[in-house]
């Protein structure tokens, strides 16, 4: 899954592909190098990121949505917070949504899924972006995340949302300390129970750089060791800047686990 940030304050690659020209090109390479999918967001949600409206959020990756729906032949997917950009996108041709806010009570966008039929991937994430790294706390975190999946699978099914449709991402950096996060990577392994493709992002995440004192452009290496890691554990699906490195890395770890 390629990333494709559509804002001006993501904390990798903000500000790079607010023109949508840059950003559809930027699409368009992420694809030739191997995305399989590509993740589109108008919204950052790194710690403490300012809110935008639904109205800017729409404006921002709607135009691009569908031009790029038109160059490439790669599922498209939407990545917000917000049922009415999603709704926004998924009319105009994204079909799967990344839901970072998976921890809502309130059910819209499940209620949007099992209407359209398209992808979801619910995000666990303890607290708001605003808020979630002051001083996230779990009793065992890989237990109450595994409980957050088992509790929002029953709510997605009991709307009518089908298990296909469904994929789990535990949320590294999204409400977790570094310990949380190493504890996560771990036992990636106890996600696999549900039956559902579980999906990793750890592309340029901070708790590489509290753990090696990496600056955002020198964590390339960690990700890609994470991101071997985690296809060992048995993760399908890789949230990723760097497509053609992971891609390689993935090729050579698929290679030595299950020969050529």
């Amino acid at each position: 899954m390629g990333i494709l940030n559509v804002t001006p304050d993501s904390f990798s690659d903000g500000g790079l592909f607010v023109d949508r020209d840059a950003a559809i090109q930027h699409g368009m390479r992420l694809v030739e190098q191997g995305a399989d999918i590509l993740d589109v967001g108008g919204e950052s949600t790194r710690p403490r990121a300012a809110m935008v409206s639904a109205e800017e959020e729409i404006a921002r990756v709607v135009p691009v949505i569908e031009v790029l729906r038109k160059k490439v032949f790669v599922p498209i997917s939407i990545d917000t917070m917000k049922p009415s950009v999603a709704r926004a996108a998924v009319d105009a041709g994204a079909s799967i949504i990344n839901d970072v806010a998976a921890n809502r009570e309130n059910d819209e966008m499940w209620r949007l899924v099992a209407e359209t039929g398209v992808g979801y991937v619910a995000v666990h994430m303890q607290g708001t972006p605003q808020n979630m790294q002051e001083k996230p706390h779990y009793e065992n975190v890989v237990a109450d995340v595994n409980q957050f999946f088992g509790e929002r699978l029953s709510r997605l099914t009991g709307l009518g949302v089908k298990n296909e449709q469904i994929v789990l991402d535990p949320g590294i950096g999204f409400g977790k300390t570094v310990e949380h996060s190493l504890q996560l990577l771990r036992e990636l392994r106890v996600f696999k129970q549900w039956g559902c493709p579980v999906l990793l992002g750890v592309s340029r995440k901070s708790f590489m750089g509290h753990l090696l004192g990496s600056s955002v452009n020198e964590r390339l290496p960690a990700a890609l060791a994470c991101a071997c890691w985690a296809a060992q554990c048995g993760v399908e699906m890789i949230r990723t800047h760097d497509v053609a490195e992971t891609k390689q890395a993935l090729r050579m770890a698929e290679a030595l686990l299950r020969g050529v």
